[in-house]
């Protein structure tokens, strides 16, 4: 029998099963190091590599063949996969030395070390357990690892072992590892960093002692006491992060900077011959810097300041540094978000040359090759992200113009992950320069992945006819004629900052084919504050999450139906997850005369309660700004709903914690407003459990029907 879409849709976790990830090139560009399961249903991920010229792959590491190769129990590892939104299992991550002949990763806590190389072996290390995010330095010779707060590392000759830098029992103090904050909300998921020689480590010292303590319950499970997690909520303390250069034959230097002024370590990088690059930003985010620290004596000089009246973005990636020394930024400049490079000296005297035009904005830098650099960007249209080179040769296109584009560059080959509207998945091709300069494809990575039980979405990408010109897909059920009738609407955004739905992958809208196929009119709307349309457009959210992003709803909506007649506006729903829940429950609360059914997953309805990084962002400090607050919580709304609204959270979420849609209930029932709650007992923010994500999507339909009044025959 076919599954079902809800179901095959919840068994391969969003068909991300089978799927090749994770890339890695060699640095002479003839392997690629990859992960995959071995097929779309296997949850199980294994390492893999690709010889370029032959296109043979082979596998390198079965966590089935390997001991202890079960579930992750190091609270580490399952609160940094919570971070990421890691939902599979097995090897999920992995480090290589810088030539790619070996690789090491963890499994249950436990340390492996791969040969890459044509009969190589895979092997435990004696490492103390539970470990957690294990990486080979440079040269080969060691490998560095986080068990218990402390960092450690493994010198791979001599099975010799030691900490390097350790808290001495003090509770709450880490080091090696992402803070919270970091890995939510600044993209940073590791702590610290090797020396190009392998001879020191750069590594950040986490103290969450201030941070107040939040308790996580398991009401279906009273026996089992509450978890407590450090929750950094809006204007309250934050950890402290320092750094620190932890050198291999002892000694731990401290890196200094007015970390008063600037508390947020944003990243770093230690590339080259320079010397660490670190980037902190002040807790309002209007300054972020760039600085050199010095590995012995730990000072650091300016290399680089930007600061804007309401954020400085960060964008994943840089700095980045070239052969020749240049670093690689993103700064706004005329109204785009631009590429820079420069010295050192460039950056700070602020001459380093802009490599992107205003039509452009980047995306993200994506690495290095030599004096190459590689990134993504948007141009005309947001729905796109292509690759670009930047370098001796000038500027450079290197994938086409329409579809969503990803990559790798190293030793001349080009890895470019494709995915475009002609179908529901990506490719992964390799291509190699030409004597000439030009790419030739010579090889691909096969994909595993299910193909979906549900016809290829074809989404009508349009723009709004209002001032805000909004990009949005409009998706008819697959069976409808344009003309035989009106068709009930579905609103489906995410609709907050940096966020993206509409997109040109057809992979993109499977879930909105499908809930087109249950009899509705899908409206997708990228409104203000989403990526990939410049500065301006990110900052017409600053002070005010709410207003804006549901203006630019309605507008969407409003000029999807006066383009397609078929949109029946007197049955509208909206639905949504985190912000796009948030929006969903905004709607019916303030604009009930336009959305007339609602449901909310897992929404912040209470900004006070979200994290400090990404509220404080945006609204600012809730005691200095407490009127922009109140304007964006939904709890003074309550008396105003006189729409069906489902309100649906995990009572494990540790990032959008169940509280927010609690007290939106209270202040609801104590408006004597009727409304559902669904609550998902032992599921967290990421509602990956198989029953639980085919559920959610088949109660949901039927909430809509129901409120707007559709047979369901």
């Amino acid at each position: 029998m076919t599954d079902s879409f809800p179901r095959q849709a919840a068994r391969t976790i969003g068909f991300s099963l089978g799927a090749p990830r994770s890339f890695r090139l060699s640095p002479d560009g003839r392997t690629v190091i990859f992960l995959r399961s071995k097929a779309g249903s296997d949850p199980l991920t294994c390492l893999f590599t690709l010889d370029v010229a032959t296109g043979e792959e082979r596998m390198i590491a079965d966590p089935l063949q390997i001991a202890k190769a079960g579930t992750e129990d190091d609270p580490i590892e399952k609160a940094r996969r919570e971070r990421v939104r890691e939902r599979a299992a097995g090897i999920v991550a992995f480090g290589t030395d810088a030539n790619c002949e070996t690789a090491t990763f963890a499994l249950a806590g436990t340390v492996y070390l791969a040969d890459l190389n044509a009969g190589g072996s895979v092997r435990e290390l004696g490492t103390a357990t539970p470990a957690a995010d294990p990486r080979l330095d440079p040269t080969g010779r060691f490998v560095a690892y986080i068990s218990d707060g402390a960092l450690r590392i493994f010198e791979i000759a001599t099975g010799a072992d030691r900490a390097l830098a350790h808290q001495n029992g003090a509770h709450g103090i880490s080091f090696g590892l992402a803070e919270f904050i970091a890995a939510e909300e600044m993209e940073r998921s590791r702590g610290y960093w090797w020396s190009p020689d392998g001879s020191a480590i750069l590594t950040a010292r986490v103290d969450e002692t201030p941070v107040q303590f939040w308790h996580i319950a398991d009401p279906a499970n009273p026996d089992r006491p509450a978890r407590a997690v450090r929750y950094p909520a809006a204007g309250t303390p934050n950890a402290e992060v320092s750094l620190h250069i932890a050198r291999l034959d002892g000694g731990l230097t401290d890196v200094r900077w007015d970390s008063a002024a600037l508390p947020y370590v944003v990243t770093a990088a230690w590339e080259g011959s320079g010397p660490p690059l670190i980037v902190v930003a002040s807790r309002d985010q209007k300054d972020m810097r760039i600085l050199a620290a010095d590995p012995e004596t730990g000072e650091t000089t300016l290399v680089r300041a930007d600061t804007d009246p309401a954020w400085v973005d960060i964008v994943t990636g840089v700095p980045a540094t070239t052969a020749a020394g240049r670093i690689a930024w993103t700064a706004d400049v005329a109204g785009a978000k631009r590429l820079m490079a420069g010295t050192a000296a460039e950056h700070a005297a602020g001459t380093a040359a802009i490599l992107t035009p205003e039509s452009m904005n980047v995306r993200a830098v994506l690495g290095v090759d030599g004096d190459t650099i590689l990134f993504t960007a948007s141009s005309e249209d947001p729905a796109s992200t292509s690759v670009w080179t930047a370098g001796p040769a000038g500027l450079a296109r290197v994938s086409p113009a329409e579809g969503v584009y990803d990559g790798l560059l190293a030793g001349g080959t080009l890895l470019l992950t494709s995915r475009t509207l002609a179908g529901s998945g990506a490719s992964v091709r390799l291509l190699r320069s030409r004597p000439d300069g030009e790419l030739t494809d010579v090889a691909g990575i096969a994909s595993l992945a299910e193909t979906p039980n549900l016809p290829v979405p074809r989404p009508h990408l349009t723009w709004s006819a209002g001032p805000s010109r909004i990009r949005t897909a409009i998706l008819l059920p697959s069976w409808h004629e344009p003309g035989s009738g009106k068709l009930p609407v579905l609103c489906d955004p995410y609709g907050g900052p940096h966020g993206k739905r509409v997109l040109a992958a057809g992979g993109a809208y499977l879930n909105p084919q499908w809930f087109a196929d249950q009899g509705f009119a899908v409206v997708v709307a990228d409104g203000r504050g989403t990526a990939g349309r410049g500065p301006e457009w990110d900052r017409a959210v600053a002070g005010d999450l709410a207003g804006p992003v549901l203006d630019d709803q309605v507008e969407a909506l409003l000029s999807a139906a006066a383009e397609c007649s078929d949109l029946d506006l007197t049955r509208v729903g909206i639905r949504g997850w985190s912000f796009g829940g948030y929006l969903a429950a905004l709607a019916v609360l303030r604009r009930p005369d336009v959305f007339h059914a609602a449901v909310a997953g897992a929404p912040p309805t209470d900004w006070r309660l979200y994290d400090t990084c990404y509220t404080e962002r945006y609204l600012g400090m809730p005691d200095e700004n407490p009127l922009t607050y109140a304007q964006s919580s939904l709890l003074a709304d309550a008396p105003k709903l006189t729409r069906p609204l489902l309100l649906i959270h995990g009572l494990a979420d540790d990032n959008v914690a169940v509280a927010h849609t609690l007290r939106l209930s209270s202040a609801l029932l104590a408006a004597g407003r009727p409304h559902s709650v669904l609550p998902l007992s032992g599921v967290t923010h990421m509602a990956s459990q198989e029953e639980v994500a085919e559920n959610l999507l088949l109660l949901q339909v039927d909430f809509l029907r129901t409120s707007l009044g559709i047979d369901s025959r």
